[in-house]
C-alpha cells in the first residue's frame, strides 16, 4: 500500500526555506576531496574538478552550496576535503564558517568521513538529518532537487531508514552505480518513494542494456539521506571496528581533537559509503529523481553541455575552426586554429597541451598515471 502524505505548502515559485519542517534538522555534509585526473591539464592535484568553472557558472562546488542554501543554511553545512585543498575550498567557500570546513589527515573514502560528519553533527542536534553529496555534480533543475531533497528528508525522518535519490538512466552507461527500485512505498510533494532492492556497481555493458530496459533501475548518483544516528547505528553493525575508532575521535571532541583524529583516523578503513552500507543494511529507500544531473565525468560530457558553433564545435571567442566538427577547444590565452580535425578534446594550459579524441576523453586519468609512473611531477 502507498503511503500519501500531505503535499508541502510552497510560498510564490520559490523554493523553501530552512525554516521548512522536512529542512529543520537538516545538515549537509559535501565530500569535496579528489585527486584532479579526469579534466588534466585543467585539474592538478590541487585543483580538482570540484575547483574548476567548467561551464562559466562558478566552480561545481561553490554551485553544490548555492543549490541547498535556501533550504540548508551555511551554518549547518560541512565540507570534507583534504590538506592539500583546504585553503582553496575556504577561499571557494566563504560563507561557510571555517570549522566547518574539515581537513581529512589521511584519504580513507567517503564511509569514515560521512561517519566522522555524524557524531560531529549528532553533538549538535540529536535529531539531526544529514544529507550527504557530491561536490562535482552539475544539476539543472535545482528547484526540482530541493523539492525532492525535501521529500527525501521528510522520509528519512523516521529512525532507521536510509534513502538515496535515484537518477533516471539516459543510456546503458559501465561508469555508473545502479539501484534496482522495488514497490513504491510513499508519495510525498509529488514523489515517488521506493524500495530498494539491489544496488550493483558499474556493471559491464550487456547488463547495464538489460537494465535500461527494464526500467526498473536508477542510476546512483551517490547523494544519502539519514538520521546522523541512524548512519552510525548500521556502521556499528557492519563495521564495528571503524565504528569504534570513529567513536574515539568523538569521545576525544571530534574534529577538534587533533592528535586523536590524526592518529587513529588514518588507520580506519579505506572504503567507501556504497560498499560499506548501502549494499548490506535494509531498510533502504530511492527517491526516483528528474533533476538534469550529470556528474560531469570527462571532457566528453562538458563537451554535450556546452553551447556549439554551427560546426558543433565548442572552442573560444579567439578561435578559427575550417573544416573541423565537433570539436571541444579549451584555450584560455592562445589563438587557435584548426584545419581538418573532427571531434577532438583540446586543452591549453600554460605547461601543458592535450589532444585527444573526444571519444576517448574519459582515459584522460591514464594518461595522468603514466605522467606520475615517468616522473612527471610537476605536470600533476
Amino acid at each position: 500500500m502507498v503511503e500519501r502524505l500531505p503535499k508541502i505548502s510552497w510560498s510564490g515559485t520559490s523554493a523553501p526555506t530552512h525554516r521548512e519542517p522536512d529542512f529543520e534538522h537538516a545538515y549537509a555534509v559535501i565530500l569535496a576531496g579528489g585527486s584532479g585526473t579526469r579534466f588534466w591539464p585543467l585539474s592538478r592535484r590541487r585543483r580538482p574538478k570540484q575547483l574548476l568553472d567548467l561551464l562559466g557558472r562558478g566552480p561545481l562546488l561553490a554551485q553544490t552550496v548555492r543549490r541547498i542554501r535556501s533550504v540548508i543554511p551555511a551554518e549547518r553545512t560541512y565540507v570534507f576535503t583534504n590538506e592539500l585543498l583546504r585553503a582553496d575550498v575556504s577561499r571557494c567557500l566563504p560563507g561557510i564558517p571555517r570549522d566547518q570546513i574539515v581537513a581529512e589527515p589521511a584519504a580513507r573514502n567517503t564511509a569514515p568521513s560521512v561517519g566522522l560528519a555524524a557524531h560531529e553533527i549528532l553533538r549538535r542536534d540529536p535529531d539531526a538529518l544529514m544529507v550527504v553529496l557530491p561536490s562535482d555534480h552539475i544539476i539543472r533543475k535545482p528547484a526540482e532537487f530541493r523539492q525532492v531533497l525535501g521529500a527525501a528528508c521528510r522520509w528519512a525522518a523516521t529512525e532507521g531508514r536510509s534513502v538515496t535519490l535515484g537518477l533516471k538512466p539516459t543510456r546503458p552507461d559501465t561508469g555508473y552505480g545502479y539501484i534496482r527500485k522495488g514497490a513504491r512505498v510513499a508519495r510525498i510533494a509529488g514523489q515517488d518513494i521506493y524500495g530498494a532492492e539491489k544496488f550493483t556497481e558499474k556493471p559491464p555493458l550487456p547488463t547495464a542494456r538489460r537494465y535500461l530496459t527494464s526500467g526498473r533501475y536508477l542510476w546512483n548518483g551517490g547523494m544519502f539521506i539519514w538520521r546522523a544516528s541512524t548512519l552510525l547505528e548500521n556502521l556499528a553493525c557492519c563495521h564495528p571496528e571503524m565504528a569504534r575508532g570513529l567513536a574515539q575521535i568523538s569521545s576525544a571532541g571530534g574534529l577538534r581533537a587533533g592528535a586523536t583524529l590524526r592518529r587513529v583516523f588514518p588507520k580506519l578503513e579505506k572504503i567507501s559509503i556504497d560498499y560499506a552500507l548501502m549494499e548490506k543494511i535494509s531498510n533502504i529507500y530511492v527517491v526516483a529523481a528528474d533533476i538534469g544531473w550529470s556528474d560531469v565525468g570527462s571532457w566528453a560530457v562538458v563537451y554535450e553541455l556546452q553551447r556549439k558553433d554551427a560546426a558543433a564545435n565548442v572552442r573560444p571567442p579567439r578561435s578559427i575552426c575550417l573544416d573541423s566538427q565537433g570539436n571541444m577547444i579549451v584555450s584560455p590565452r592562445k589563438f587557435v586554429v584548426t584545419v581538418g580535425v573532427h571531434d577532438l578534446v583540446i586543452v591549453e594550459t600554460d605547461d601543458a597541451l592535450l589532444v585527444a579524441a573526444r571519444g576517448r576523453s574519459q582515459e584522460v586519468g591514464k594518461a595522468v598515471q603514466e605522467l606520475e609512473r615517468r616522473g612527471y611531477a610537476p605536470l600533476l
